[in-house]
């Protein structure tokens, strides 16, 4: 199987699922491992939250590859079958945690431009991609206002805080161009969600009493299968016991 061989809109939609269920797999490894009890919850339902758009974004995918190319392509396959240059997921999201502060950073302009694009996408002349769109904001909307705050928190906290959320900025601020890169993976024009999201980070930083970097090289790639060597070490683990047991079941 090959995501060459698929047509633009279903790696428009492959796309949108792998950037999900990759920072899913991220954020997972923080299950019983969170600063408390209560945020180790937080970020668990967060995990869940992006597992269950990426699976309805694969389930529509499969359903696409199927209709048009005789295939049986399942929500599995998509997810446990292809390889490293196969999946379309944003840079930002295969990044290794490093520690809370840049968990929690990575999750804001993520999930803020999220927010921009489950938006737009409400508008989308697909009902499938609207009606995603529309059960998935109600999520995001949550992983916004979850992550905004702790940035907050940890931005206008101690010294030690703010150190970790300014090397946080630091090293993933680079990867937030690709949000509005335009690639054939697109499903729209993603320049046009910039000003909301740059809006959106703008306010949260101030109130964290951080600034926006500015002019700094931007990183892309993700979008056309070309991958930081992270990537590589998420599939090995996520898709061991697939490849190893073809077709096992619980």
């Amino acid at each position: 199987m090959s995501t060459m061989h698929f047509s633009k809109n279903i790696n428009n939609v492959l796309h949108l699922a792998d950037s999900a269920l990759i920072l899913a797999q991220r954020n997972s490894e923080w299950c019983a491992h969170g600063p408390i009890l209560e945020q180790d919850i937080a970020i668990t339902n967060i995990t869940l939250d992006l597992i269950g758009q990426a699976r309805n974004f694969y389930q529509y995918a499969a359903s696409l590859i199927n209709s048009t190319n005789q295939k049986n392509e399942t929500e599995d396959t998509l997810a446990y079958l292809r390889t490293e240059r196969e999946f379309l997921n944003l840079l930002i999201c295969e990044l290794p945690n490093v520690d809370w502060a840049h968990t929690v950073v990575r999750q804001f302009l993520f999930s803020s431009f999220q927010q921009q694009l489950f938006l737009a996408l409400q508008e989308n002349t697909d009902d499938a991609i609207q009606a995603i769109a529309t059960k998935s904001i109600k999520e995001t909307n949550y992983h916004v206002k979850w992550s905004a705050e702790w940035v907050i928190r940890l931005g206008d906290g101690t010294l030690e805080s703010r150190e970790r959320t300014l090397n946080a900025i630091e090293a993933l601020w680079p990867y937030t161009g690709e949000f509005f890169t335009n690639e054939p993976t697109d499903m729209m024009d993603v320049s046009l969600l910039k000003k909301a999201w740059l809006d959106k980070i703008t306010n949260v930083f101030l109130e964290a009493s951080l600034s926006v970097p500015e002019n700094i090289f931007m990183h892309s790639g993700g979008k056309k299968g070309v991958h930081t060597e992270h990537l590589g070490f998420i599939l090995s683990e996520m898709q061991y016991l697939q490849r190893m047991y073809p077709g096992a079941q619980w």
